[in-house]
Formats: C-alpha cells, structure tokens, sequence
C-alpha cells in the first residue's frame, strides 16, 4: 500500500492494526546518499570494530535523507499454516509545521539519485507529497510553545487570541505604521456598527504588523470580537476579525485549540508509525539494517548517540561509568574487611581491580534496566537482561572473533566483504585454510590467496605507486629529451617506460597504444602537433596531470631546438601507468 501526505491519515489506523496484528516486522529505507565523503568501500572495513563502523557512518551519512520508508508486517495463519503479509510503502519529507519548527538541510549524492531514478523512484511524491515527521525533541519543543502562547494568551484577559506580549496598556505604534493601524481600526469600527456584516477580512500583511493588530485590539476591543490569523494558498497571512458574543467566542477558540493540535499531530506525522513499531517491543529485522536503523532513530526519534564506551581499559572504564546515563552504585565493605578507594587507584593489585570490575558490571546492568518500561533501578546478575552475555569470553584485539562461546560451538566461518566481489573469510580451524587453498586452484570463477598474501600484495602496490609519484616523471623527461637533437642528428631509436595495469570494475586499461594510434611519422624537431598531443593524452584522458607534463615537455623542446633544425626519427608513445 502506498501512502502518501493525502492519505496518510486516512489510513494510519490500518497501520496501527497491522503492528498490533503482526508476529514481526521487516524494514527497508531508501537514501539521498550514502556517503558524503570516502566511497562506500573506503568508508567500510571488513575489519572495523562496531564502533568504528558506527562512527563512520554516523560522521558521513547522517546528512542525507530517508525519503521512502518501507514496513512489511507478517503473522502467521495457523489455521492455513501461512505467514499473512501487509506492506506499506511510506514516502516522507521533513515539510516545516510552521515558521518556529526545524527547517531540515539534507544532501544529495548523485550516484544515489541517478540509481533510484533508474529504477522509476518518483520524486515528485517525496517533495510534493512526503509524509512530515518531527523527532521527540522537535515535537516536545512545539507542544511547549504552543502550551505557553496560550497559557500567557488566556492570562493577558479575556481574548485567547492576544499575542504573548500583548498588553492592557496602549501599545506604541511607531509614525511609520500609524496610518496602517488607523485604518485597520476605521475597518473595525465599521464591522461593529454594520447590521449585516459580521467578518472581516484584513489584507495580508507583515508579522510587524499583525503583532502591533494584536496589542492594539486586545487593549481597544477587550469583548465582542473574535480575531484569528490564517493563510491563503500562495502562503500569504492575513487577520479575520469577527463580531461574536462571549459564548460563540468560547465556542471557536476551542475549535481553533483543537485543530492546533491536529495540526501538531499532523506536524508528528510519520513518527507515529516509529513508536507504534517501537512500542509494540516486537523482533524487526532487515537487510545489511545497520544504516536503516541508523536513520530512523536520527530522524524520527532522537539525534544519534555518542558511543558511550570507548575505552575498555579498566581504569578510564571505571571513570567512564561515574558520568552520565551510569549511576555509580553505593557499596561498603563487609565487617571486617578493608575498604578500597577509587580515588587512590591502586590498578593492578589483583582484589582492586576484581572491586572495580565489579562496579562497571554493577553501573552496565543498571543502565540497561532503565530501558525497561518502567525503569528498574536494580538489575540482579540472573536478570534475564544479562542472559545473553552469559558464557560469552570476549576476545581483546582479535577482529573477526568477537567472543568465545563457552556454552555452544563457534563460528566455523566468518566472512566480511572488501566490495562486491573480494570478502576476507576466517576459519576457526587452521588445518582447513591449505585445503580451501588447493580446491581454488582448480576454479575458474574466484581466487584465493592467503591473508598474508593479500597484505604482502598490498605493499608491493603501495611501493610501485610510490615509485612512479617520485620517479617516473623524471625519467620520462630525461629519456624524451635525448630523442631532440640539440647541435647533433636524434639518435634514431624508440623507448618504452615500464608500466602496469591494474583490474578494475570497469575491467582493465590498455596502456599500449595500437599501431593505428601510435605516432610514426617523421616530425620537425622540438615540435609536436596539437593532434600528436591528443594522440599521446589518448590513453590517460582522466589523468590530468599526466596532460599538464606532456605540455610541458613541448614547451621545453621548442625551446632547447635550433631554429629550422630537422631530424627523421620514429617515435613511439610512452605507455601510461594506471596510477600515479
């Protein structure tokens, strides 16, 4: 079902009914962007720890914007033994309530917009259409500016439509304006004596001028008028003035609180539908979900967290577990058994740092309980909360392995993906790593080498780059520049720069120019033609510094050759290396 701004309301009970129905949820979000920064295989690293990877998402990603939605719930029909299913697809855009709510900055990456547009994403419904959203703080904001306009409305007299800063004391009006107010009273004035008329529209005008209609209508016109502001389609405000007794006034500033609060309901939009998910405490899950699950809590619920521990050293651990959300426990030693100060840390006598340990356990658990509904101060150390970590032997500084399982067998195999076709695997046992070695000798459709192997490949390639940055350029000059006859005949030979080539996803380059685009004819020289330069940039088109030195070397040549001195030589092109 798809579901716009439109229909958005209409069919948000049909949301609710469907959380509440379901066994669980699967989820899926579609992004502006990825990454702001690095590629996507540069900002992730199959050796990332967790909070690497969450930091380098949070960093480069959180900029760009969830703009489609995707829920499908699933429950199961016992009766036909089949899983029933109901999709949602919810298109949302972060359209401002009104001029004192958040206006959202987002950014776009254009390989994200061009893919999305490829497979017929239509944006339109997104800008035009999208679902508003506020997160808590957003809309907690809203609702208390709302409850304290009207609180200080209602306490400035018996008009709730008075500004926050209305007054029962004539208002100032500046000379620049008095004409205007003189005539929005004369309007006023006219509407009170007139029989037949009993609303009257002002003409749009600035919010300078609302508020001095405001102040001066609450102290001139304490009973029997009705003010409220409201827009016209091209977003333009105006003032409607109405001649009401104190019971219909009653009346319509409860219609106008009312449809306020729809419209900061209105303003929630989307956000709903996250705490209807959230607070059904229902399993969700997805695919690759950590940048789905990162962008619905940025956006609908709450700004990202900092990581919270960073530094697992007992000592800054200890510390860490002092500050706010942890709450230090209260302990005291037993009778007759000292005390130890954390003040005085005594790190690496063997019962302090059992003590310490013991309160980050203590502060870790009771931080968990407060997510519990409601919050538990006490977390027992048989809480099912700790079940999980039950038996787990975390493993310091080993990247793939994160814990040994005491209770039930390890993970034989663990693959992490380099991009979408190279993935480093581990295996738990070593014995395996020659056999799976051997058997890849004999595939045609993948390769593998050792760890080592891999590392010691990347150096190699490291050290050849580096080379050709500080080297090649040198020699290429050298070797061109002895093919000009300066006072003496060009030694008549051709030359080739070592070279490489390097696979790619756009496959390899061919550095070797064919005969057909090799320059062999005889040439003045100290000079090369423009199309000769085209020929020899042919190869490196992207690499614009490969073109600034080739100019250069022109530049040089006509400058080092006699005057209407000419040799005959065939000159090859020099092969281009893929990197620099």
């Amino acid at each position: 079902m798809e579901i716009i701004r439109s229909n958005f309301k209409s069919n948000l009970q049909k949301v609710y009914q469907a959380i509440e129905e379901a066994d669980f949820f699967a989820i899926d979000g579609e992004f502006s962007g990825i990454s702001d920064g690095p590629s996507v295989t540069a900002l992730t690293n199959g050796f990332d720890t967790p909070e690497e990877r969450y930091q380098k998402l949070k960093k480069h990603s959180m900029d760009f914007l969830l703009f489609q939605f995707g829920l499908c719930t699933f429950k199961y029909d016992y009766t036909d033994s089949k899983y029933v299913t109901k999709s949602f697809n919810f298109y949302v855009f972060p359209k401002p309530f009104n001029r004192s709510s958040p206006d959202v900055k987002f950014v776009c990456q254009s390989s994200s917009i061009d893919f999305l547009a490829s497979q017929g994403f239509d944006f339109n419904k997104v800008f035009c259409n999208g679902i508003p959203y506020l997160n808590q703080e957003e809309e907690r904001q809203l609702r208390e500016q709302f409850d304290e306009k009207r609180s200080q409305a209602n306490g400035a007299g018996a008009l709730a439509y008075a500004s926050p800063n209305a007054s029962k004391c004539p208002v100032t009006i500046p000379e620049d304006q008095k004409k205007f107010m003189d005539q929005v009273v004369e309007k006023i004035e006219d509407l009170l004596q007139s029989e037949e008329n009993k609303n009257l529209d002002l003409e749009p005008c600035t919010g300078f001028q609302r508020k001095l209609i405001y102040q001066t209508l609450s102290w001139k016109y304490p009973k029997g008028i009705h003010v409220e502001t409201l827009e016209t389609e091209k977003k333009e405000r105006y003032i409607v003035i109405s001649k009401v007794d104190e019971e219909e006034r009653k009346r319509r500033e409860q219609q106008k609180h009312a449809k306020e609060q729809e419209e900061l309901n209105d303003a929630v939009g989307f956000s709903r539908v996250i705490h209807a998910i959230a607070n059904s405490g229902k399993l969700v899950i997805g695919h690759n979900m950590l940048l789905d699950v990162m962008h619905t809590v940025h956006q609908f619920y709450s700004p990202l967290p900092a990581d919270i521990i960073n530094n697992t050293s007992l000592a800054e651990l200890e510390k860490r577990v002092k500050e706010t959300p942890f709450n230090p426990p209260k302990v005291e030693s037993a009778e007759g058994f000292p005390s130890y100060d954390t003040a005085s840390e005594q790190l690496h006598e063997a019962g302090y740092d059992a003590y310490i340990t013991g309160l980050c356990f203590i502060s870790m658990a009771n931080y968990l309980g407060s997510f519990l509904s409601p919050p538990k101060i006490h977390v027992s150390a048989r809480s099912k909360l700790i079940e999980p970590f039950f038996n787990k032997l975390f493993l310091m500084r080993v990247m793939d392995i994160p814990y040994l399982n005491l209770e039930g067998p390890d993970c034989s195999i663990q693959i992490s993906w380099i991009d979408d076709t190279s993935a480093f695997v581990s295996l738990s046992q070593p014995e395996q790593v020659p056999i799976a070695v051997n058997t890849s000798k004999y595939a045609e459709s993948y390769r593998i080498q050792t760890y080592a192997e891999y590392v010691g490949k990347k150096q190699d390639e490291k050290q050849i780059k580096r080379k050709w940055t500080e080297d090649s350029w040198k020699e290429v000059e050298r070797k061109r520049l002895n093919t000009q006859g300066l006072s003496h005949p060009l030694q008549n030979h051709c030359y080739h720069t070592n070279s490489f080539s390097a696979t790619s996803r756009v496959g390899k380059r061919n550095l070797s120019p064919s005969p057909g685009e090799a320059v062999l004819e005889d040439r003045v020289s100290g000079e090369i033609s423009d199309s000769e330069l085209e020929q020899t940039d042919s190869c490196a088109e992207s690499l614009s510094e490969g073109r600034k030195k080739v100019k250069k070397l022109k530049r040089m040549k006509k400058d080092l050759s006699p005057a209407g001195h000419t040799e005959d030589c065939p000159a090859k092109l020099f092969e281009v290396p893929d990197t620099w």
